[in-house]
């Protein structure tokens, strides 16, 4: 498939590394990317400085460039420019938008209102539960479920939010020809046939320690806000945290045991000023978003089947405590049959009953 001149004139720009703010004066002066090409080089030096200028005198990496344009060739990879109309507003605002960025997948989740959720690679299993279910609630509600397709929370919150109606949106540190790391291939696929993914880099980049902060910045500047789940003092979801707050995006933190490291990041954003929450609905309240949609109930006939409603309510109690009345609002089904549930899953030995009315399950 043939690229058009304007997205090979982009590719050909973003490839030359000249820096956004004298690349604004390029395009102002020579009024679009062919037009920057196309100026010679004396041209040039009288719009920008002679070491951004330079940049582009220089002979274009040929190799590099055939890989853009054959990737671009390929059915469903598309190039976003500053000057498509498509481009998101969100990254507009902040302070160094790239003028460039490539993407393989549903386009148009750029314009869908987005929110992010980052956390630690290495998180335990109740964090990636409590992400996934944090993101399913969310898309329920319409946000596209921004995260950077890292193993731990990142891939839990893509998955909670690619199996609702907001989908989720990956960025990502390398090229968009390559997945990394390995081991999220299937969900990288699955994000570019029903989410989907972007970069700013170049067909080709490999996995690059500094290009991860970058890619950080573009996770917040899409999103609303950002939640942080378990994240170490040291965590990169720091960084994307303190990048959303300077760029005006609201900062929300899952507290978590004071004994584990992975509640030290959560619980200094919080002191710095994050907001604590504890339900999908503490987001969507501050973002004054209406609520989320509810947990699919189960159908009516089965409401008497007390194995069904049991396995109703264990799935909508998850890990942490819950009340009966929250347990009710999850499954649709009767505070009646929720206790009677209950009461079976505690013979069981199951789930156990808490002070205050809270059932936390067992095991």
């Amino acid at each position: 498939m043939n690229v058009d001149a304007r997205a090979e004139a982009w590719a050909r720009l973003q490839l030359s590394g000249v820096p956004p703010r004298p690349l604004v004066d390029l395009l102002r002066a020579f009024a679009s990317p062919e037009g920057v090409l196309a100026a010679t080089p004396p041209q040039r030096r009288r719009v920008v400085p002679a070491g951004a200028a330079a940049l582009l005198d220089a002979v274009p990496d040929e190799k590099r460039l055939a890989a853009t344009l054959g990737w671009l060739g390929e059915p469903g990879h598309d190039l976003v420019a500053w000057d498509d109309p498509d481009y998101p507003r969100a990254l507009l605002e902040i302070g160094d938008p790239p003028p460039v960025f490539y993407c393989l997948g549903r386009r148009d989740l750029l314009g869908a209102p987005a929110f992010a959720i980052v956390g630690s690679r290495n998180a335990t299993p109740q964090g990636c539960a409590d992400a996934e279910a944090f993101a399913a609630a969310l898309s329920s509600a319409g946000f596209a479920i921004v995260s950077g397709l890292a193993v731990g929370i990142d891939a839990a919150a893509h998955r909670g939010g690619i199996a609702h109606r907001g989908s989720s949106i990956a960025v990502v540190g390398t090229g968009l020809d390559r997945v990394y790391p390995a081991r999220n291939r299937d969900l990288a696929h699955d994000l570019a046939a029903r989410g989907l993914v972007i970069s700013e880099f170049a067909p080709g980049t490999p996995a690059l320690k500094q290009n991860f902060p970058r890619r950080n910045r573009l996770v917040s500047g899409l999103s609303r806000g950002v939640l942080v789940i378990e994240a170490t003092l040291r965590s990169g979801s720091l960084i994307t945290a303190r990048m959303a707050a300077e760029q005006g995006r609201e900062v929300f933190a899952l507290p978590g045991s004071i004994h584990s490291p992975f509640s030290k990041g959560p619980h200094k954003l919080i002191r710095e000023g994050a907001k604590l929450v504890e339900t999908a609905q503490d987001i969507l309240d501050e973002l004054q978003v209406p609520a989320s949609a509810p947990v699919a109930p189960v159908p009516a006939e089965m409401h008497g089947e007390p194995d069904i409603a049991a396995q109703a309510v264990i799935a909508a109690l998850g890990y942490d405590p819950a009340d009966v009345d929250t347990l009710a609002d999850r499954t649709r089904l009767s505070a009646e049959v929720v206790i009677a549930a209950l009461t079976a899953l505690e013979l069981d030995r199951r789930v156990v009953a808490l002070a205050g009315g809270r059932w936390q399950r067992v095991g």
